[in-house]
């Protein structure tokens, strides 16, 4: 009886060994299928900054118009405020070489919006390339002083565009608040839109044409982070902080 369930005993034991050995196995080949990204932070794999540490980002796009741009630059130097950020198109800042010089001589931080209005996710490789850099030769022969970061024209991409930006030493900046200001919804809702932001944000705003009601908003938007005590900080300033929160795109 006792060499019985000492047999017994052993079998089990080797039962239990292989079971655990196939559920060791199968999590293995389970956690494969996630991405790398997912289990170490010190991964290479390319992301767009959404977010920083303190302070808040105010950042407007441009890539049509001039009459909305030069009344958000008039009500900021009034203000005498400078650590706000410009995306410029290449295209624009060729047809408005006026402004862009206002932009650079008001302290304004400058990046890069593409050259063409065009959605990346939509194009090729060699099309995204070529339209950055086509907006990198605008700003060039117009001696802007730019810094490398890049935003898609429309907020559309994957990771091809990230790639990109990455081997050509660009920062991918995207939003954590959008304003939604290119949709003209009205001043109380631009405002209530961007009184959401908190540290670390960075707002969409818009400085085209396109978006008739953003400066008339801007005065009520200072204003109500003045009041929250929340600092103006430049997208650079908050990359330097940190790169505290980003998105990693399929």
């Amino acid at each position: 009886m006792n060499f019985f369930l000492v047999l017994n005993g052993r079998k089990i034991k080797n039962y239990l060994i292989i079971i655990l050995t196939a559920f060791v196995t199968a999590w293995f080949i389970y956690i494969q299928t996630f991405p790398f990204a997912v289990f170490s932070s010190n991964d290479h794999v390319p992301k767009a900054f959404f977010k920083g540490k303190d302070g808040v980002a105010l950042t407007f796009n441009i890539s049509w118009g001039d009459t909305n741009a030069e009344g958000i630059i008039q009500t900021l130097q009034e203000r005498g405020i400078k650590n706000v950020t410009f995306f410029l198109s290449g295209a624009w800042a060729e047809r408005h070489p006026h402004i862009v010089e206002k932009i650079e001589k008001a302290g304004f931080e400058i990046g890069i919006l593409g050259y063409e209005y065009l959605d990346y996710e939509e194009i090729d490789d060699q099309k995204i390339r070529q339209d950055i850099f086509k907006a990198i030769d605008a700003f060039n022969k117009l001696n802007v002083k730019y810094k490398k970061i890049v935003r898609a024209p429309n907020g559309h991409f994957d990771q091809r565009f990230l790639q990109i930006a990455e081997r050509n030493g660009l920062e991918v900046i995207h939003w954590s608040i959008n304003s939604q200001d290119w949709k003209n919804p009205g001043v109380k809702q631009i405002v209530e839109n961007v009184g959401k932001a908190k540290k670390g944000d960075i707002v969409l705003l818009h400085a085209s044409d396109s978006a008739k009601q953003t400066a008339v908003a801007l005065p009520e938007i200072l204003e109500n982070l003045e009041k929250r005590k929340l600092k103006l900080v430049t997208v650079s300033e908050l990359l330097v902080e940190g790169k505290q929160s980003t998105e990693q795109v399929q």
